[in-house]
């Protein structure tokens, strides 16, 4: 898979909070929060608060994921998040995936960026910040390796995540010829299939989650988003699919978020 050349320019430096499992460090509306986890190391989070954000109210939050060669900083660094997080008056946390694929690794114990995100990171977030601490108060998106991770996540644990997006995403990881990446994380090409989020289509009900996919006509994604969309349809499952100009490129991407996010809440 091609690798996408980013560019990091948040350096935060980290303070100890009350909560034992995580730390915290704030600039602005933009805080850095650091949680313990199973795999023997903290992973860090960019948590975006809207302006006027206030302990006597409750938040939806979206968590929005970064692609491959990326980190926890990628989004805030390409565009500023505060005016979307005012608009919309939500929480946006941005987590590491670390090239994760965000998969529980079955071979290495120090990747398991599933139980991060469900077990570890989310019940952070909701016991820090005042949020709706259901399925009903959270969503989540991503771009390229994060598109293919919010359908994993949302697909695997419907229960935990009302609606997904995906933005580029590799929605097929068997569909891709050779990746040391994936293969580091899950194995043999012979894995591949169950770890694809397109296998999971069939646990999906119509009406459990609400979707939006985004794609673009000349990204080399094109037909594993074409092939999820035609899964979707023929199991009967209603979603939004975008398919317009661009490419595998943060111009693309900065103009999709704005998208999912009305989608998620208009």
């Amino acid at each position: 898979m091609k690798r996408i050349l980013l560019f990091l320019t948040i350096i935060a430096a980290m303070v100890p909070s009350a909560c034992a499992s995580t730390e915290s460090a704030a600039v602005g509306n933009i805080d850095t929060l650091s949680v313990d986890t199973k795999m023997g190391r903290p992973v860090n989070a960019v948590v975006v608060r809207p302006n006027f954000y206030t302990e006597k109210k409750k938040y939806q939050v979206l968590y929005l994921l970064h692609g491959m060669t990326g980190n926890y900083t990628d989004w805030s660094s390409h565009m500023d998040l505060v005016p979307l997080a005012t608009k919309y008056n939500v929480l946006i946390v941005c987590p590491d995936g670390q090239d994760s694929f965000y998969y529980d690794s079955p071979i290495d114990p120090k990747v398991q960026f599933e139980t991060y995100i469900i077990n570890e990171l989310i019940p952070a977030v909701d016991k820090r910040y005042s949020t709706i601490a259901d399925r009903q108060g959270r969503v989540i998106t991503g771009l390229s390796m994060g598109g293919h991770g919010a359908m994993w996540l949302a697909l695997r644990h419907q229960d935990i995540f009302r609606a997904a997006g995906s933005m580029s995403g590799a929605l097929n990881v068997a569909a891709i010829p050779q990746s040391k990446e994936i293969q580091r994380v899950i194995g043999s090409h012979d894995n591949w299939t169950q770890y694809s989020a397109i296998s999971l289509i069939p646990t999906l009900k119509e009406g459990t989650l609400d979707i939006i996919i985004d794609e673009g006509i000349s990204d080399f994604l094109y037909d594993q988003n074409m092939e999820f969309h035609k899964a979707l349809r023929k199991a009967g499952i209603s979603h939004t699919f975008h398919m317009r100009p661009g490419k595998h490129t943060w111009d693309f991407w900065t103009e999709s978020l704005p998208r999912h996010m009305k989608f998620f809440f208009e």
